[in-house]
């Protein structure tokens, strides 16, 4: 590309950064379709106030640097650019596949002679720059000995020179898979996908390569391919732990909101001031949890109707219920409600039994006033 091309499209990737909505212009489809063919995130078309499909213009997109510009509700988080260097970058080449031979068919020592003498053909070819001779005699060279990843691997890395490295993936997918261990192939499928800026996985094939034979080419290729790979990878790291932490507020938001409504519920279920009266233990339960799911003290009163002491103290526990609102003060006729009698052990009427949290914190037996006064300010507090 010409320097003043070149110029061009960083202006035009600089207004994409500061505006992305013009991603979503139509004249720009081939360009947001090739984006997305490389794996792109492209943030969602925004919206105007009348439902129109133009940015309004708020600037409330996500910025990396300030995560929590997006609103908690939001569906998705809109992930930043990543400043990567480009530079070598290329359109994907779109030509029909090349021919491939057929590894299954018997080679015969003929056919690999005449292959080797195709193959050091193109050498010369490409010796001379005549990049698209020797595309033609490696592919004579394929057809006569389809077995050979070196063959394989040696057109694919013409593709690379010529600037077609989805023809080259092609050709060293094909060399792995005769050779799992071409080290060619994994680096000249490197090298192709760095020139389609698919860095991560341009590293890690490359990586594979040094390993197996290093020289200076990858070197070369992974001084600049891993730098972008790892900006990658930290963005990617990075917006999974905002996801993450958006998840677990989103989670925290919910499990409060239905703790305040179960607390509404509890509360509904009691009254403030009052005394209820309990008929059976289905009724007394959700008064208990009630109690406990607000953190009230429940004062459970035992009485009966041929008491002469509780007749007594009845008319005090009704106005200590009006006292203290907050505490809940219940009431069971023991010859009405026989099944809560008998789980709480009645012996003698009026008992008093003090709960929190569900369990038995105090006790008064008998029409004792002053001790019943003074255990629910102690323990009401």
């Amino acid at each position: 590309m010409e320097s003043a091309e070149i110029s061009e499209l960083k202006q035009f990737v600089s207004e994409c950064k500061s505006n992305p909505s013009l991603i979503h212009n139509p004249s720009l489809a081939f360009f947001k379709s090739y984006l997305q063919s490389l794996g792109a995130r492209i943030p969602p078309e925004p919206k105007t106030e009348k439902g129109g499909d133009k940015m309004s213009g708020t600037g409330e997109h996500f910025d990396a640097k300030n995560p929590h510009t997006a609103t908690e509700d939001d569906d998705e988080l809109v992930e930043s650019d990543i400043e990567l260097d480009v530079t070598d970058v290329v359109e994907p080449d779109n030509d029909p596949p090349q021919k491939m031979g057929n590894p299954s068919i018997e080679v015969t020592e003929e056919n690999r002679e005449a292959a080797q003498n195709e193959k050091s053909k193109a050498m010369y070819a490409i010796s001379e720059g005549k990049t698209d001779e020797a595309i033609d005699h490696l592919t004579e060279a394929i057809m006569l000995n389809p077995t050979s990843a070196i063959l394989y691997a040696s057109r694919a890395s013409v593709f690379v020179k010529l600037n077609k490295p989805n023809a080259a993936i092609r050709d060293a997918d094909a060399a792995l898979q005769i050779n799992p261990d071409s080290a060619k192939g994994y680096k000249i499928r490197g090298m192709a996908r760095a020139i389609l800026g698919r860095w991560e996985e341009s590293a890690s094939d490359l990586r594979v390569a040094s390993t197996l034979d290093y020289d200076e080419e990858i070197g070369l290729v992974l001084k600049k391919v891993e730098p972008n790979a790892r900006k990658i990878v930290e963005h990617h790291r990075k917006y999974e732990r905002l996801r993450k932490e958006r998840e677990l507020r989103k989670a925290e938001r919910e499990r409060k909101r239905r703790q305040a409504e179960a607390d509404r519920d509890a509360l509904s279920a009691l009254k403030d001031g009052e005394v209820i009266s309990i008929h059976s233990v289905s009724e007394l339960e959700p008064k208990l949890n009630a109690a406990s799911k607000t953190a009230r003290l429940a004062i459970l009163y035992f009485t009966a109707t041929w008491c002469g002491p509780c007749r007594m103290i009845s008319p005090l526990y009704t106005s200590l219920a009006g006292k203290y609102p907050k505490v809940v003060f219940l009431k069971v006729d023991i010859d009405e409600a026989k099944d809560v009698a008998a789980r709480w052990n009645i012996s003698s009427v009026p008992t008093f039994f003090f709960l929190k949290n569900g369990k038995e914190v105090d006790k008064v037996v008998g029409a004792d006033k002053s001790a019943l006064e003074r255990k629910i300010a102690q323990h009401a507090g």
